[in-house]
C-alpha cells in the first residue's frame, strides 16, 4: 500500500550549487552520462566540463548524490536528470535507489526530462517539452516553480506532503490522466503495485521493472518492456518496434500490434500479443490456461492473442 500519509521533516540547510548556461546543454544531471557504456565517452564523459562553467558533469551528479541541491539558470537541453536517484552498477553502485538533492531550473527544459528517474524533485519555472520521462507533476511548494516527481518514487515511497496534479492514488494503484506523453513509465519499479496511464506513451515503458504492473490505455513507442526483469507490462493498443528487447523475465501483453523486431535478444519471459514479428529464437508457443487467465484479467479476449517465448 502506498505510504500516502508519510511525513518527513524538511531540510532547509541543503548545500546549494548554482550554475549558469548560455545555451541549451543536453544530459545535465544525467546519472548515465548519456548511456556512457554504449559510446565509451564519444558523446559525453563524466570529466567533461559543462559548457561555460568550470565544473564537470560528474561533479553535478555527485553533488546531488551527496544530498545537495542544484540551481541551473538558463534553458536546458534534452534528458535532464536521466536516471536520477539510481546508484548505477556500471559506475560501481549497487543498482538500488538512493536519496538525492533537488534540481531547480530557471528557464525552459527540452524533451525527455526525468527519463528512468527514481528519486528527487525537479522544479521548473519555464516550459517543459514533451515527451517527458517517468515523472508526474505535484502541487509545488516553491513559488514560481512547477514541481515534478518520479512515478516510481511515489509508488515506492509515498506522496510525503505532495498533492497530486493530473493523477490519483487508489489503495495500491496510481492512475495517471494528465494528458502528457511520457517515456520510461514505471522504470525500475519493484513493488506489487499498479501504474495505469490513460493515453499514449513513448519509449521504454516498464524498463528494468522487477515487480508490479504498468498498464497503458493507449499506444506505446519503441522498446516497450525493454530489460523487463519481472512484473507485467500491458499495452491496450499498439507498440512500436523492439517490444521486449533484452527482456529477462515477466510478461508483456499487447492488445494490438507489437511491431517488428519483437523480443530481440530476449533472455526469458513471455509476450502475449495479437500481432507481432519476433526475432529468432523467439517463436510462437501454445497458450496455457494461465496465459488465458492473465489476458482475461486485463479485460481482453484470449482467442485474439498469440504467445511468444
Amino acid at each position: 500500500m502506498f505510504k500516502i500519509f508519510d511525513r518527513k521533516p524538511k531540510d532547509n540547510k541543503k548545500d546549494l550549487l548554482e550554475i549558469k548556461i548560455n545555451e541549451p546543454v543536453d544530459c545535465l544531471c544525467d546519472f548515465t552520462y548519456n548511456f556512457y557504456w554504449q559510446h565509451k565517452g564519444e558523446k559525453l564523459a563524466p570529466e567533461w566540463k559543462v559548457p561555460g562553467n568550470n565544473i564537470t558533469f560528474s561533479e553535478l551528479v555527485e553533488h546531488l548524490k551527496n544530498g545537495g541541491d542544484l540551481k541551473i539558470k538558463g534553458n536546458i537541453g534534452h534528458r535532464l536528470c536521466s536516471s536520477m536517484g539510481t546508484n548505477l552498477v556500471y559506475f560501481g553502485g549497487d543498482g538500488k535507489d538512493i536519496p538525492v538533492g533537488d534540481v531547480y531550473v530557471d528557464g525552459n527544459v527540452d524533451t525527455r526530462m526525468g527519463i528512468s528517474m527514481t528519486r528527487g524533485n525537479i522544479y521548473v519555472n519555464g516550459h517543459v517539452n514533451e515527451p517527458i520521462g517517468n515523472i508526474v507533476e505535484v502541487k509545488s511548494d516553491r513559488n514560481g516553480y512547477r514541481k515534478f516527481r518520479s512515478i516510481t518514487d511515489i509508488v515506492l515511497n509515498g506522496l510525503d506532503r505532495d498533492t497530486p496534479m493530473g493523477f490519483q492514488i487508489i489503495v495500491n494503484k496510481i492512475l495517471i490522466d494528465d494528458k502528457t506523453v511520457k517515456d520510461t513509465v514505471g522504470a525500475r519499479m519493484n513493488l506489487d503495485a499498479e501504474i495505469i496511464v490513460n493515453g499514449n506513451v513513448d519509449l521504454s515503458t516498464g524498463i528494468l521493472m522487477r515487480k508490479g504492473t504498468v498498464r497503458v490505455n493507449g499506444n506505446a513507442g519503441k522498446n516497450s518492456g525493454a530489460l523487463l526483469n519481472g512484473g507485467t507490462v500491458v499495452i491496450n493498443g499498439n507498440t512500436d518496434d523492439f517490444t521486449g528487447i533484452d527482456m529477462i523475465k515477466g510478461q508483456i501483453i499487447v492488445n494490438g500490434d507489437a511491431g517488428k523486431f519483437m523480443a530481440a535478444n530476449k533472455k526469458g519471459g513471455s509476450l502475449l500479443v495479437q500481432k507481432g514479428s519476433p526475432i529468432p529464437p523467439t517463436s510462437n508457443k501454445p497458450m496455457k490456461s494461465l496465459d488465458k487467465n492473465l489476458i482475461i484479467k486485463q479485460g481482453f479476449e484470449p482467442r485474439k492473442f498469440q504467445k511468444f517465448e
